[in-house]
């Protein structure tokens, strides 16, 4: 085991993110992060004591390419003795069906596959190459779209039983880690189209950044990201408290007491209204939010519609969320 395969080892257990008994499923699209991440896992598996598969979706966005893909992490799983899940999907038909972008049906589409193994295979965990450059990205286009502190956050290390292993290592080491292997990867070439906004922060944004400071912001958003999911723990046993102290704050009946509303500050009051909003199925907007907040000093009977058919109603001293015109 060399160096970094050390430090990779010691991130899994510092942050428990699999362990001895753990059925490890390894998702690898092809691209450098996700073959460094299924070579780590694969080296560091006899130590840890996990067992180890993978699992691969084949979009078919990218016709020939797609393909090629699919058959170079079929090629290298068997190269390692381990089994390969793969999913073929229409994704782009389906993201027209669903009335979705692309974008967002894949991450559906290949979820659903992980969960679907999850269940038949049992597999414990569900491990993706997400590395610093993506939480670095992910951070920007938060902070752009005007998110809260709790989206500064960024990307979780553990989610459920999907882990990140790479989080704290960046892209230049792990294909540094790839080529000192003599391991080859795929390239997407629509990753360099800075047309989705993802990109344009991954090719325009961050190098800019970068010119005048480098070396510098990966490192602060990495501090900025473990900061805010500090603050997010506290966040939440706070409201947990808070909840348990004022049963009439009723999250999952849909029902938040003004009068008891009112005494609390304003992060409190925005925080309890974004997660009975969360509870209903409703998007959790800023102009939404600051409505829900001045609905609490109005005159019973006055609503505010919360999108998604879901509406709010100040009656008999309560926010009432409910569907259609509550």
């Amino acid at each position: 085991m060399n160096p970094f395969e050390s430090k990779f080892l010691e991130n899994l257990r510092r942050h428990n993110l699999a362990g001895r008994g753990d059925a490890v499923l390894a998702a690898v699209s092809g691209g450098a992060d996700s073959m460094a991440l299924l070579h780590l896992l694969a080296e560091v598996a006899p130590v840890a004591g996990y067992g180890l598969a993978v699992a691969h979706v084949n979009y078919g966005l990218r016709g020939r390419e797609s393909d090629g893909d699919e058959r170079f992490v079929r090629d290298a799983c068997g190269r390692l003795g381990l089994e390969c899940h793969v999913r073929r999907f229409d994704a782009r038909g389906d993201a027209e069906a669903w009335r979705r972008s692309i974008e967002e049906t894949a991450r559906i589409q290949r979820y659903r596959f992980f969960e679907e193994l999850c269940g038949r295979c049992g597999y414990t965990r569900i491990a993706t190459g997400h590395h610093a450059g993506d939480n670095a990205e992910t951070m920007l286009f938060n902070l752009f779209r005007g998110s809260s502190p709790g989206g500064l956050r960024g990307i979780r290390a553990v989610n459920g039983r999907i882990v990140r292993p790479l989080l704290g290592f960046g892209r230049d080491e792990l294909e540094a880690y790839l080529e000192g292997m003599g391991s080859t990867w795929r390239t997407d070439a629509t990753n360099h189209d800075t047309v989705h906004d993802r990109n344009f922060i991954r090719h325009r944004v961050i190098p800019l950044v970068e010119e005048r400071f480098a070396g510098k912001l990966e490192p602060a958003l990495r501090r900025m990201s473990e900061h805010a999911g500090e603050l997010a723990e506290f966040v939440e046993l706070h409201l947990s408290k808070l909840l348990r102290e004022h049963p009439l704050l009723d999250i999952g009946g849909g029902r938040l007491h003004v009068a008891t509303m009112r005494q609390l500050t304003a992060f409190e009051r925005k925080e309890l209204l974004k997660r009975a909003l969360g509870a209903q199925g409703a998007p959790v907007d800023g102009q939404v939010l600051h409505r829900l907040d001045g609905l609490l000093d109005l005159q019973p009977g006055r609503t505010v519609q919360a999108g998604r058919g879901v509406a709010v109603t100040k009656k008999d001293g309560f926010l009432v969320f409910g569907r259609g015109d509550a």
